[in-house]
């Protein structure tokens, strides 16, 4: 798997386009399990899977972060599996969010936390992170 993150509107999609411009390409849907992408693997097709943070958001309604987190460790385990199984190079594009002024509502306080969490998983699982700002792309793992 490789994970593309940087800021809103850093350039993270024409990074993705230019590297992989026969991907197919799969917004997460509110509610839906990370695992259920499974779907839209392709053998020997890039599959590019965004916006994470919106799927984060529609996730606010769990009560619990720690069983929501291990249930997205667990799918993104089994999706990279089946990815590698098919031969399909998975890439997750991911908002970078914690550089900002931490926001009053608890809410907006917690999705930061998520989609942190969130990010330092997918980058433990990565074979390749790449940060992109200002439309320059670093390879920093």
């Amino acid at each position: 798997m490789q994970l593309f993150i940087g800021g809103a509107c850093a350039g993270k999609r024409d990074a993705v386009t230019a590297r992989f411009p026969d991907a197919v390409w799969h917004r997460l849907a509110p509610g839906q399990r990370l695992e259920e992408c499974q779907q839209a693997l392709v053998a020997d097709t890039p599959l590019v899977i965004t916006s994470v943070l919106e799927w984060l958001e529609a996730a606010l309604t769990n009560a619990e972060n720690d069983p929501l987190r291990q249930q997205w460790q667990g799918d993104m385990t089994r999706l990279c599996q089946r990815a590698d199984e098919l031969k399909a190079p998975l890439i997750i594009i991911a908002n970078e969010v914690g550089r900002g002024i931490v926001p009053m509502p608890p809410e907006q306080r917690r999705l930061r936390d998520l989609n942190g969490w969130f990010a330092q998983d997918a980058t433990a699982q990565a074979e390749q992170v790449w940060y992109v700002r200002h439309g320059l792309v670093q390879l920093i793992k």
